[in-house]
């Protein structure tokens, strides 16, 4: 019996992630699955060059600076029946007209949960030894803390509130266990047995803002969580508090939390914010009580290399007929990222 053709797939994202995405042994991989020109990588579903490729294309793998997943890629490739993103969310990516055409789609949003969970880690555990308030006092002081200063540091029994059970949530909370940390959990998609089991307390939100030394944020940015932290919930935040936010900059509502850390009251480690970047003139640049990082805790580097991975394996899970290990379905879409 003659073996099935290689499935056709074509690159469709900025071309300047493709190097670190697929390094030259995953492009090996990649042409052994699939027949794929790997100097092809398309930002214009309409170019001309690519027509010849997209018409004979089954498979797209996608990344960031992909155009929009409209009815214009159907147009362009009738017998498209998957995409692969090397990303995370594919939200806004893919348009209904693929879901109604039933094409499968993919994401490494798994890969990508990985940085941003160290990356939190990094950052509960810091803002418990106060490193960034030490920091700002060494610079202007050049003098050792007193053990009075550092009386109310350290993580033994730290309260860490983790917002959201999602994909970086849960893998933040299998990486916070080996810490002597109090892990507390909102979800209102978790029930408390499956809370337990990931080993956190569960709390409606407001009780876990006012029980937590450190609040961190994981949930979806979808019209429920939209400013979920507004000024009233925030003010439940205890004085020193820590607000840690990796997921999206409007879950919180920044000109409240803005007011919050200009008076001090609050501490905040900010990869994201509700604009980015900030204006020129916003005080998080400069205020010494807000860790501010350009949204880099997702994948960045040699960390790019992981997704291509991802992508990879489910291409030839493809190729060879078996589910694929990280599909998206349409209707999660209304509570994920």
């Amino acid at each position: 019996m003659p073996s099935p053709q290689p499935p056709r797939a074509v690159f469709a994202m900025d071309p300047v992630h493709l190097p670190l995405l697929f390094p030259p042994p995953l492009v090996d991989r990649l042409r052994r699955t699939a027949g794929i020109d790997p100097a092809l990588v398309v930002r214009d579903f309409t170019d001309p060059a690519a027509a010849g490729a997209l018409a004979a294309a089954e498979v797209l793998i996608t990344g960031w600076g992909c155009p929009p997943l409209d009815g214009g890629v159907l147009a362009a490739a009738p017998g498209l029946r998957a995409v692969l993103h090397a990303a995370g969310s594919v939200r806004s990516l893919v348009g209904e007209a693929l879901w109604k055409h039933g094409v499968t789609v993919s994401s490494a949003v798994t890969g990508n949960a990985l940085p941003v969970a160290e990356y939190t880690l990094a950052m509960i555990l810091l803002a418990g030894k106060d490193a960034f308030g030490h920091r700002e006092r060494y610079r202007r002081t050049h003098t050792r803390p007193t053990p009075a200063e550092t009386a109310a540091t350290g993580n033994l029994g730290r309260r860490v509130g983790v917002v959201g059970a999602s994909r970086v949530g849960r893998r933040l909370l299998e990486l916070l266990r080996p810490f002597d940390l109090t892990v507390l959990l909102h979800d209102p998609y978790v029930s408390p047995a499956e809370a337990a089991a990931l080993g956190a307390e569960p709390l409606p939100l407001d009780e876990l803002l006012r029980r937590s030394d450190i609040v961190t944020l994981h949930a979806p940015d979808i019209p429920e969580t939209h400013h979920m932290l507004d000024r009233a919930r925030l003010a439940l935040v205890r004085d020193g508090g820590v607000l840690i936010n990796t997921a999206r900059g409007a879950l919180v509502d920044q000109e409240a939390l803005t007011d919050e850390l200009v008076s001090g009251r609050l501490c905040a480690v900010l990869d994201v914010t509700e604009s980015e970047p900030l204006p020129a003139g916003s005080p998080l640049y400069r205020l010494p009580n807000v860790f501010l990082t350009p949204h880099i805790a997702g994948s960045l580097g040699n960390e790019l290399e992981r997704l291509g991975a991802i992508v990879v394996e489910e291409l030839e899970r493809l190729a060879e007929g078996l589910p694929l290990r990280h599909e998206v379905r349409h209707e999660d879409l209304a509570r994920i990222a």
